[in-house]
C-alpha cells in the first residue's frame, strides 16, 4: 500500500512542479512586457514634452518675428495669421493624439497568446 501512495505522489509532484515552472515562466514574460510598456510610455512622454516645448518656443518666435516685420503695415493681419496657424496646428495635434489613444496598447498580448496556447494544449482531445 505504501508503495502505491509513493508511485502516485511522484507523478503528482512532477505535475505540480511543471505547473509551478509554467506559472513562473508566464509571470516572467508578463514582467518583461510590463517593463517594455513602461519604457515605451516613458520615452513617448519625454519626446512628446520636448517636442511640444521646442515647437512652442519656435512658434512664439516666428509669431513675434512676423508681427515685428509687419508692425507698420499689417500687424493685425500678421497676428491673425499666426493665431490661425497655431489653432490649426493644435487641431492637427489633437487629432493625432486621439488616433494614438484609440489605437490602444499591446500590453500583455504575448502573455495572453501564450496562455491560450497552453490552454489549448491541455484540453482533452486531438492536438491541434
Amino acid at each position: 500500500m505504501a508503495q502505491t501512495g509513493g508511485s502516485v505522489s511522484g507523478p503528482v509532484r512532477r505535475l505540480a512542479a511543471s505547473l509551478i515552472a509554467l506559472g513562473r515562466i508566464r509571470l516572467e514574460l508578463l514582467a518583461i512586457e510590463v517593463q517594455e510598456e513602461k519604457d515605451r510610455v516613458a520615452s513617448l512622454l519625454l519626446w512628446a514634452v520636448l517636442t511640444a516645448l521646442m515647437a512652442g518656443f519656435g512658434a512664439v518666435f516666428v509669431a513675434l518675428f512676423v508681427t515685428v516685420v509687419l508692425w507698420d503695415t499689417h500687424r493685425l493681419a500678421g497676428l491673425g495669421i499666426a493665431a490661425a496657424l497655431f489653432v490649426g496646428l493644435a487641431v492637427v495635434g489633437a487629432l493625432r493624439l486621439r488616433r494614438l489613444v484609440a489605437s490602444g496598447s499591446t500590453l500583455f498580448q504575448a502573455s495572453i497568446a501564450e496562455l491560450r496556447r497552453d490552454s489549448d494544449a491541455l484540453r482533452p482531445g486531438p492536438p491541434p
